[in-house]
């Protein structure tokens, strides 16, 4: 049995220890409000940006460039992750996704990873996956110009044919305590059929080809940002469930801990009253 010393420490440590979960559950809920915030502002933005590609793609007959359709191994998987960790499944939960899906669908392709956020890098080696390289500063300092360069140089690479499909692998957010891991194909841009009464209802000055040619890549660096914003609002959220979590769980661990600690002190002192009641009476015979 721990002695009395040993178990007030304990106590103590568990004491500073739910200090700084308690803290990091506050400033990652401050972070979640903003994050969350940026999120339901873009999400409209770009549904309305889908909505105007597929309008456009309907009355486009442009099949190269950003929509080429082509058939082959070389895959790449822009991988969204955090730079720190303390958040919960956050990261090995969507690790687990992008490893069942390259089992399912992707058994025959040569699969490459782009990490944004340095946590899942070791994980994804770890696992055998080829990454091709590590961006750190923007999950640091989420930005659309930032976003936007990264985009670009997907969109070179992929008009050069070094990949024939990019996907994004990121956790979609829901709420504070549900994160979604999720897969969406950036390039190439599926077209969307509309219906022939949709397709006649526009006329278009300059012709659709054109101004999808201007649309197309900015609809890419738009999916690519609010890919970004899902993940640090997620981020945000699974680190403030998990520091709520470990708080009540360093709560109820200190107070079993004070529990033992009262009764061990109770048998103690009672020890002693015995003690002095036992030399008394063996002082009176």
């Amino acid at each position: 049995m721990s002695n009395l010393k040993e178990i007030r420490t304990r106590i103590t440590s568990i004491s500073k220890s739910m200090q700084i979960t308690s803290a990091m559950k506050m400033v990652s809920a401050a972070r979640l409000k903003k994050s969350q915030e940026r999120i339901e502002k873009m999400r409209p933005y770009a549904e309305k940006m889908s909505q105007l590609i597929a309008d456009l793609s309907a009355n486009s007959e442009n099949k190269g460039g950003l929509t080429q359709q082509a058939e082959g191994e070389k895959t790449l998987f822009l991988f969204l992750s955090s730079n720190k960790g303390l958040c919960g499944s956050f990261n090995t939960s969507l690790v687990k996704y992008l490893e069942e899906l390259c089992k399912t669908s992707f058994t025959k392709t040569k699969n490459e990873v782009l990490c944004l956020g340095k946590k899942a890098d070791p994980i994804l080696r770890r696992k055998g996956f080829s990454i091709i390289d590590v961006n750190t500063d923007i999950i640091e300092k989420p930005n659309f110009e930032e976003s936007s360069l990264i985009s670009e140089k997907i969109m070179t690479d992929f008009l050069n044919r070094k990949w024939e499909k990019v996907f994004l692998v990121y956790n979609k957010f829901k709420n504070a305590a549900v994160q979604i891991p999720s897969h969406e194909q950036l390039l190439p841009i599926q077209k969307i059929e509309n219906n022939e009464q949709k397709k006649s209802s526009y006329e278009f000055e300059p012709s659709s080809e054109e101004i999808l040619e201007d649309l197309l890549p900015n609809s890419i660096k738009i999916k690519t940002f609010k890919s970004l914003l899902e993940s640090i609002a997620s981020e945000n959220g699974s680190r403030m469930t998990a520091m709520h979590k470990a708080t009540d769980n360093a709560k109820e661990l200190q107070e079993g801990l004070k529990l033992s600690y009262n009764r061990q002190r109770q048998a103690a002192i009672t020890g002693e009253i015995l003690e002095i009641v036992a030399g008394a009476e063996a002082l009176k015979k």
